[in-house]
């Protein structure tokens, strides 16, 4: 009798946890304050705002998460997400990732530099591959938790390596919301701009 007792509270404690599915055809209508920014169909036409079409669902809100909660500090998006609930939170995710993404174009003479990283890391300074987490063709690892990279503006992906790079040394000042295993700062801390600059353009050309 106590162990069926215990089993239940067990699982009455753990429903709280529980993700709330999301509902792509809801959330459509609860994105039309994020399409100023992010386009209506998750596609944004700002190189500084990130595409979200086609992002994995769990990525999105981990990050809807963390910047209400104040792990991840995105000063454009202060207040937007103050009123909303978990549910309206996995509805817009849901929504996103249901849309297709679109591709950019990367720089020429950043290609080589750029695909070498992306393909290969560099070994001697100990950059991983980023085919590892977000796969060959930019797609991610949706159930993970990985992003989908291939297609995103550069403008962005720059400006977010370089936060997590300040974020390796200053986590207050820079983005920090990788987790205690320091993924992305550990790997980005090691980066010089031109690195990340490359890499960056080829993954805006990158499907």
């Amino acid at each position: 009798m106590k162990s069926i007792l215990l089993v239940t509270l067990t699982a009455l404690s753990l429903a709280g946890f529980v993700q709330a599915e999301g509902d792509a055809s809801a959330g459509k209508d609860k994105t039309m304050m994020c399409g100023a920014c992010h386009g209506a169909d998750g596609n944004s036409a700002v190189p500084s705002f990130p595409k979200l079409a086609g992002q994995g669902e769990k990525y999105l809100i981990k990050q809807m998460n963390d910047i209400h909660e104040g792990r991840r500090v995105v000063l454009t998006m202060a207040g937007v997400l103050d009123n909303m609930s978990q549910q309206d939170i996995a509805d817009i995710a849901a929504y996103y990732s249901a849309q297709t993404g679109t591709v950019g174009q990367a720089k020429a003479d950043l290609v080589e530099l750029g695909e070498r990283i992306y393909r290969a890391g560099n070994s001697e300074i100990g950059i991983a591959a980023c085919t590892a987490c977000h796969s060959p063709t930019g797609g991610g690892n949706a159930p993970a938790g990985f992003p989908k990279l291939g297609g995103q503006h550069a403008e962005y992906i720059e400006a977010q390596l370089k936060a997590f790079r300040t974020g390796a040394e200053e986590p207050e000042k820079g983005r920090a919301n990788d987790g205690e295993t320091r993924i992305m700062r550990d790997i980005v801390s090691r980066m010089s701009d031109l690195e990340i600059r490359a890499v960056s353009s080829y993954i805006q050309g990158l499907h």
